[in-house]
């Protein structure tokens, strides 16, 4: 077999040709990122998503950002709340608003909602973290609110949950990330919020039939991140060798957990790097470490099974970087095509014996030639010149 037979071009007639030839619809179709902020990819995914929604029938858009500042872009989309400039800044964690690709899909899904009776959505689906991780302040009040009556104040008075919390700076220190005996996760007031937030999150299931359908998503939303939140905090405290391996578990299972909420709201394209919504697990180094963990799309697509599809993506020559010829991406530098779509479960049989790529780029995460079973497709960019920077 001919790699040319594997490709298709990256255009509608490619991606609608792709979605045919699964097993079943998906309710979630992952496009990895094998590296953030390259404006390529981002240009892509914006064509792609387009095509989905007025072709596929897709609602929904997610991405590799805080879920609970993702609601700032949501809101905006579905009703035009606050400004264009005011949401790309407040909208996205880890820097993502600055990346031009993700204000040009904001602005186009707003206009899009503004002629159209059937809204599209906005979601992001990380937890509120980077290595470090922020306080459940947010999440913790604004679900109590949506439940506020008589039985939230037998669980905890407001003015007892804020004593609790206490300054939020307290929580999201930055040295955290490397030295645990500065964490808070597992002090007295740590520990009673986590029961706290477990009687929250029981109390909202004894009272969804009250709540409308936007407050009941977003309580939901609120209970999984509290929970998550005071979980993370707490292994942030470890002194084990296992603390960053649980740590990069810890975050993966709460995307997934949203990532399964997602997938309620219909048919969605997800956006996130390759190691996040890959199926096996995902490898990183890690100072002296090599971490190892079951990645969100290997979680989510346990429960999802055939309705969760994933296109990882690799690039060509990505700034001076240019893939040896007996690596996947070299072989795929031969395409006629400049980005294009290639079923990876017929890739294995038209190239024979690749070696992993080793990059310059320490962002850059090449495909794994060990592990081509666990993808669907891929998206392959022959070249890639716009490469934002990382942090």
């Amino acid at each position: 077999m001919k790699i040319t037979d594997t490709a298709r071009a990256l255009n509608g007639a490619g991606i609608s040709a792709f979605l045919r030839s699964l097993p079943a619809e998906p309710l979630l179709l992952g496009l990895g990122e094998a590296r953030h902020l390259v404006g390529e990819l981002g240009e892509s995914r914006n064509e792609m998503f387009r095509h989905l929604v007025e072709r596929e029938g897709y609602r929904s858009f997610a991405i590799e950002s805080d879920c609970l500042r993702g609601l700032v872009v949501d809101d905006y989309i579905t009703t035009g709340a606050g400004s264009l400039d005011d949401v790309m800044e407040r909208g996205f964690s880890h820097n993502f608003g600055a990346f031009p690709a993700n204000r040009e899909l904001v602005r186009w899904m707003r206009a899009y909602n503004e002629e159209h009776d059937e809204k599209l959505r906005f979601f992001g689906f990380d937890g509120p973290l980077e290595y470090w991780a922020e306080s459940p302040r947010q999440a913790l009040t604004a679900l109590y609110a949506l439940l506020d009556g008589p039985l939230p104040r037998t669980i905890v008075t407001r003015e007892a949950l804020d004593t609790l919390l206490g300054p939020d700076d307290r929580w999201s220190n930055e040295a955290t990330a490397m030295d645990p005996s500065q964490s808070i996760g597992r002090s007295p007031d740590a520990q009673r919020l986590r029961l706290i937030a477990d009687d929250l999150v029981a109390l909202l299931h004894t009272q969804v039939p009250q709540l409308s359908a936007e407050d009941a998503e977003r309580a939901a939303l609120y209970g999984r991140t509290a929970v998550g939140l005071l979980r993370y905090h707490y292994w942030m405290a470890d002194t084990s060798p296992a603390r960053w391996t649980r740590l990069s578990a810890l975050r993966d299972a709460m995307m997934a957990d949203n990532l399964r909420a997602i997938a309620e709201q219909g048919p969605a394209l997800v956006f996130a790097s390759n190691l996040h919504l890959q199926r096996n697990k995902s490898v990183m180094p890690f100072g002296d470490q090599q971490l190892e963990w079951w990645s969100a799309g290997a979680i989510a697509g346990t429960y999802l099974g055939d309705r969760y599809a994933f296109l990882a993506s690799a690039l060509g020559t990505a700034g001076d970087d240019t893939p040896p010829p007996d690596t996947i991406e070299g072989v795929l530098s031969t395409l006629p095509w400049d980005r294009c779509l290639i079923d990876a479960r017929r890739m294995s049989e038209a190239i024979t014996k690749p070696v992993p790529r080793v990059s310059r780029d320490f962002a850059y995460f090449p495909l794994d030639p060990a592990h081509l079973d666990a993808i669907d497709g891929v998206v392959f960019l022959k070249q890639a010149v716009k490469l934002g920077k990382l942090g």
